[in-house]
């Protein structure tokens, strides 16, 4: 699996999971929160600009092809040894006990607090989604799971 597989695993990934009404659609103001959860830096300027050409009818959605037009103009220069970096970095960043995993709670916090939109079935969906043994706890082979879907 190349980087590009990747990179489109990773995405289609974070898109299913906010795609939460299986529409093919999200929103674009989830995008955001979808970057930032991915560790991912960009401008809002240019975000804005690319939303808005993925989205010429002002609808507020795009399809996945439009969510990995956008994303991956940012996930540009990335190879995977960086993508799982980053990665690392964001679960070190919540992790803050150093016990290697973070709580269900505390990644619900996190979705909330990176998108307001997502109501708390949403939360709880993809809580369930990534917490597939039920432990209440996501190591950072979940969570990695859940980023890049591998």
């Amino acid at each position: 699996m190349d980087g590009d597989d990747q990179k489109m695993a990773i995405m289609r990934k974070a898109f299913q999971m906010f795609d939460t009404s299986k529409s093919g659609f999200i929103e674009t103001s989830k995008i955001k929160t979808i970057l930032n959860t991915m560790g991912q830096l960009f401008d809002d300027v240019e975000l804005n600009k690319l939303i808005t050409q993925n989205d010429p009818e002002k609808s507020g959605t795009v399809n996945f092809d439009g969510f990995y037009n956008i994303a991956s103009h940012f996930l540009e220069e990335d190879d995977d040894e960086s993508t799982q970096q980053e990665l690392k970095e964001a679960f070190r960043l919540y992790d803050r006990e150093g016990n290697g995993y973070i709580t269900t709670a505390t990644l619900k916090e996190i979705l909330a607090a990176l998108d307001d939109n997502l109501t708390s079935r949403d939360l709880d969906g993809i809580i369930a989604e990534i917490d597939t043994d039920g432990s209440g706890t996501v190591d950072f082979d979940e969570f990695m799971e859940m980023m890049t879907g591998d």
